[in-house]
């Protein structure tokens, strides 16, 4: 974490900012905006998986923020299974689905990575220096 100044800077936190805008895009382009349970649960999980990436980060502790990694990282199973609902639904075609699908499997393993090279650096984080 020593070289990153923010959140912004991270690549996960990046890539799960673009599921977030993918997901609202499905939204405004079908029949999403009818089915407000769906979206409610959908918006909110991705915007989860962003936002505890932040949240882990400003702890400025590396067991913290791996905890919050770790509830990411469920959010974009979550997330994905909820991408399923939308596909069986008729809110999205094949193609999409597979590409979003994609973003939060390839999101998913990254803060897995992360997490395992947290786990095993020997610094401990911000607020311990």
């Amino acid at each position: 974490m020593a070289h990153y100044k923010s959140f912004e800077d991270l690549e996960i936190w990046q890539r799960a900012r673009v599921i977030c805008n993918d997901v609202y895009d499905l939204y405004l382009l079908s029949d999403l905006q009818k089915d407000y349970g769906l979206w409610n649960q959908i918006n909110r999980s991705t915007g989860s998986i962003m936002d505890n990436i932040a949240e882990g980060f400003d702890r400025d502790g590396n067991k913290e923020f791996i905890q919050f990694l770790s509830i990411s990282k469920a959010s974009c199973g979550e997330s994905k299974s909820q991408l399923y609902r939308c596909l069986d639904r008729k809110y999205m075609e094949q193609d999409k689905f597979e590409n979003v699908a994609k973003k939060m499997d390839e999101c998913k393993a990254q803060i897995s990575g992360f997490m395992k090279y947290l786990k095993n650096s020997d610094r401990k984080g911000l607020k311990y220096d």
